[in-house]
C-alpha cells in the first residue's frame, strides 16, 4: 500500500482498437489497484485519440495497453506519437497481451518500458509500474 505521505500512482489502462475481449486487463485493473494504485480503466474499443486524451485529462504517471488483437505494431506506434505531438514524455508505457517476442523489442526501440506477455504475473506488473514511476 501507498502510504499516505506518497502520492498513489495514477495509471490508465486502456484497450485499443477493435479486440473485444478485457478480461485480462480487467484482472491487472484489479490488481494494480489492490497494490494502492489509482486506476481509470477505459474500457473497450477505445481509440489511440481517446486514449492519450483521457492520459492527459487524468495526468496519469502510466498506460497500460492491453492487445491480444495483433494490431500492437499499428496501435501502440500511433499512441507513442500522439503522446509526443502533445508534450507528454513523463508517463511509463506498458503493454500485456499476446506480442510475439520478435515485436517486443520493436515496442521497446519506440518507447514502451515493458511489455507483459501471457505467463506474466501481476506482481511483476506492479513491481514494475512502481519502479519505473518512481524512477
Amino acid at each position: 500500500m501507498a502510504s499516505s505521505q506518497e502520492k498513489k500512482i495514477r495509471i490508465v489502462v486502456a484497450k485499443p482498437g477493435l479486440d473485444g475481449h478485457d478480461r485480462g486487463a480487467k484482472i491487472i485493473a484489479r490488481a494494480l489497484r489492490d497494490a494502492g494504485m489509482e486506476v481509470i480503466y477505459t474500457g473497450l474499443h477505445q481509440t489511440p485519440e481517446q486514449i492519450i486524451e483521457t492520459v492527459i485529462q487524468e495526468d496519469a504517471d502510466a498506460v497500460g495497453l492491453s492487445i491480444l488483437s495483433g494490431a500492437h505494431m499499428t496501435l501502440v506506434p500511433r499512441i507513442l506519437e500522439l503522446l509526443r505531438e502533445q508534450g507528454v514524455d513523463d508517463v511509463v508505457i506498458t503493454v500485456g497481451g499476446t506480442i510475439p517476442s520478435d515485436d517486443v523489442e520493436k515496442l521497446k526501440e519506440l518507447g514502451v518500458a515493458e511489455v507483459f506477455t501471457p505467463g506474466a504475473s501481476t506482481e511483476q506488473a506492479i513491481d514494475f509500474i512502481r519502479g519505473a514511476v518512481r524512477a
